[in-house]
């Protein structure tokens, strides 16, 4: 298997790609017992999280990762994945910042999203 680091860029990519193109596509990336925290608002579950990201007030969004960090998380595999960029909504020409965090833990020789922590940069 892969090491954590080249893990951690490839999900990286995959989901910002997706989460762009189709949100509702990342819903193989989470479990029943996965948690997201999109700013102020914690949701469980595939089924609230995708409702979400798909209820989100945009209808466009590109993310730009400036920077991503990544460690081993615990001693059954799991990767912690820091990641802090810029993204534009609909037509905006501001970018705004971001970071978000993922905790991913090994399924079946692939990994699934146990926790995701978003907030937009403000200042």
């Amino acid at each position: 298997m892969a090491d954590f680091a080249t893990i951690a860029q490839q999900f990286v990519e995959f989901y910002y790609q997706t989460f762009d193109q189709s949100r509702q596509n990342l819903a193989a990336l989470y479990r029943d017992h996965s948690m997201l925290t999109f700013e102020t608002a914690a949701v469980q579950g595939v089924t609230g999280i995708i409702e979400k990201l798909t209820t989100l007030p945009f209808s466009k969004i590109t993310h730009q990762v400036m920077t991503l960090d990544a460690q081993p998380s615990n001693e059954s595999g799991g990767i912690l994945v820091l990641v802090t960029g810029a993204l534009l909504v609909d037509e905006e020409q501001r970018s705004m910042n971001y970071t978000q965090v993922f905790q991913l833990l090994p399924d079946q020789g692939s990994y699934f999203v146990f926790n995701d922590v978003f907030k937009l940069i403000y200042g």
